[in-house]
Formats: C-alpha cells, structure tokens, sequence
C-alpha cells in the first residue's frame, strides 16, 4: 500500500527522533542531522561536519544537509527529507521560549511541516512537553518544480 506524503514524513520523522531523544538524554545537546527517503522506501539516515572546528555552528551544518538533500531531490533519488536540530522556540500562544527539538519534514509532493517537541532538563531528566507543528517552508523540493 502506498503511503501518502504525511504518512511518509510520520514515518521518517519516527525512525529519526530516537537518535535525538537518546543524545539529549546522555549529552544534553546535540548536533543537526537529518534523514531522508529513497524511492524504493528505504530510510536513510545522515550527518554532517565541519572538519574545520570541534565547536561546529549548528547553522553551518543545517546549510550542509539542505544542499545535500536539494541536490537528492533534484536528482530523484529522494522523496522525503528531515532535519532535525535542537531550537529555542515561543510556546503557541506565548512569549515564553523553550528548549524543543525541531523536525523538519519536506515531502516531494508539497507537503511541508515543521514539529516541535519541546523539551525541560529537571535533575538529569527530561521533560516533555506538548508537541506542536506549522507549516513548513517546502525548502527542499520546491526547486525541483522548476526544472
């Protein structure tokens, strides 16, 4: 059965996110890394880094993997990309800013969202709180479209 465009983000998102929950809850933090689907299905998983610097900016390596995978997109090897980083961002309905992660999902036939999972480190632990999404920018593959 083939999955629809939300479907497929759900589906890649889910196989990403563990990785992030796992390094904040050993490291506290973690690098930009992102994921993508090829059009047999299979899932993907990739990082980036900076070969440069041991401290790499976390938007120097989001660039990184957004390049990398508008040019999968361009050459349809790809139908569905994720970064995902940690962010601060305003709470829906607030000013308050939270730590959250951040997946970004892009989908070869529009779809686009951004989901937060906002997040609290009290005593070594994390703590969840609710997620929320908007519309993403369709960054990924809007380019292809114009080919």
């Amino acid at each position: 059965m083939k999955l629809n465009a939300e479907q497929e983000c759900d589906n890649l998102m889910n196989s990403l996110l563990p990785t992030a929950q796992n390094l904040l809850s050993k490291y506290k933090g973690f690098h930009p890394y992102g994921g993508f689907i090829e059009p047999n299905g299979q899932i993907r998983h990739v990082s980036v880094r900076d070969e440069t610097t041991e401290y790499p900016d976390a938007e120097d390596l989001i660039e990184t993997l957004e390049n990398l995978f508008k040019k999968k997109a361009c050459a349809y090897t790809c139908t569905t990309t994720a970064i995902i980083c940690d962010v601060r961002v305003k709470m829906p309905g607030s000013e308050q800013k939270r730590d959250a992660i951040r997946v970004r999902l892009d989908h070869e036939e529009g779809y686009s969202t951004e989901v937060f999972f906002p997040y609290e480190i009290v005593k070594d632990e994390i703590c969840w709180g609710e997620i929320f999404a908007h519309e993403g920018k369709n960054l990924i593959f809007r380019d292809r479209k114009l080919q």
